[in-house]
């Protein structure tokens, strides 16, 4: 590990920081891009995204996803938290949380909308970071990657039915092109274009010079994640400042649910013996979350002003510093994992 990834986390709080900062001193660059966008996609952090996600789908051989099967196990657990756990806990918490613990200290006219934002951002598991959790944790690529193209073709059928049934709506407004347009843009497009390069690579150079190419875009990932850090939390600049206790308070069961999801996926996958490099991105799929189509759904849903849309925004602000506390629990409890796993060979030797 170089020198700027293991203080990371130090980089990761300046970014915050600074975030905050340019966007309350310049809310109006910001705001123009911020205006960047299509379906409520924003093209800049879709770019940006590219820059993360690229070099990690260089990693994948096509030719090896057939082997993703013997990780059925891990498959399951993370298809259990996400579509049976993750979207009901988090409607207990919220209950529990901003409809009694912290009502009090909350707009009595926005304690349903903050809620239902919740729920929202739980029923919609993430994509494209995911690869970059994975990456931090040394997982499985092709698992991840399997992972997710299954979580989006399940999140077509099933994030409709779920948000309605606990909402309490017959029907709910779904933004499809937000879904679409996410799809291509953090899923389809960077494999494509992953493809292509390693495979002309792999032609003309041979592995060493993927693995050189590697090398090189390591770092260029990461510069990627800390200014994506920036620009989120400059986006809700003026918010943060303007609205510190609401955010603190929508915060508590969003961590907690970061949390207990994933410690669960992780627990579950150790207990069915499933290995550590399957684990980790296990654990990090099952806590996070598709904040782009949760702040479109809920600003669709309830209108740009609700305390749904604030609610999903939370979300977004505490993604990245939330899944980097996950990824270094998970590296740290690598060796606590594997001893009590019931997989007699270790993960090096299997890889």
């Amino acid at each position: 590990m170089s020198t700027f990834e293991r203080y990371l986390t130090l980089w990761v709080a300046l970014c915050i920081v600074v975030g905050i900062a340019l966007g309350h001193w310049f809310p109006g660059a910001f705001h123009a891009v911020g205006a960047l966008e299509i379906a409520k996609v924003n093209l800049p952090v879709a770019v940006l995204i590219w820059l993360m996600v690229i070099p990690m789908l260089l990693k994948i051989d096509f030719a090896a996803l057939g082997e993703v099967g013997r990780h059925w196990r891990g498959i399951g657990v993370t298809l259990f938290i996400n579509w049976a756990i993750k979207p009901f806990s988090m409607a207990l918490l919220g209950w529990l949380f901003i409809g009694w613990l912290f009502r009090p200290h909350l707009p009595a006219d926005q304690i349903d909308s903050y809620i239902a934002g919740l729920i929202i951002l739980a029923a919609a598991p993430c994509t494209a970071m995911v690869f970059v959790w994975s990456n931090l944790t040394k997982g499985e690529p092709h698992f991840t990657l399997s992972q997710v193209a299954l979580n989006d073709a399940i999140m077509v059928v099933a994030f409709a039915p779920i948000v309605g049934l606990l909402l309490g709506l017959s029907a709910i407004t779904v933004p499809w092109g937000t879904l679409v347009l996410s799809v291509v843009l953090y899923i389809v497009i960077p494999v494509i274009v992953a493809q292509i390069v390693r495979r002309r690579l792999l032609a003309t150079g041979g592995a060493s010079a993927l693995a050189a190419l590697l090398v090189k875009l390591g770092p260029l990932s990461l510069v990627a994640l800390l200014v994506t850090l920036v620009l989120l939390f400059g986006f809700q600049g003026e918010q943060i400042i303007a609205q510190p206790l609401v955010i603190a308070l929508l915060a508590v069961p969003i961590l907690i649910q970061v949390y207990f999801n994933s410690g669960l996926a992780y627990l579950l996958n150790r207990a069915v013996g499933e290995q550590h490099c399957v684990a980790g991105p296990s654990a990090l799929i099952g806590a996070s979350n598709f904040f782009e189509l949760a702040v479109a759904a809920a600003i669709s849903l309830f209108g740009f002003h609700s305390g749904a849309a604030l609610a999903t925004v939370v979300g977004v602000l505490i993604e990245v510093p939330v899944m980097l506390s996950v990824v270094w629990i998970v590296n740290r409890s690598k060796g606590w994992y594997e001893r009590g796993s019931r997989r007699a060979a270790p993960v090096e030797a299997e890889r």
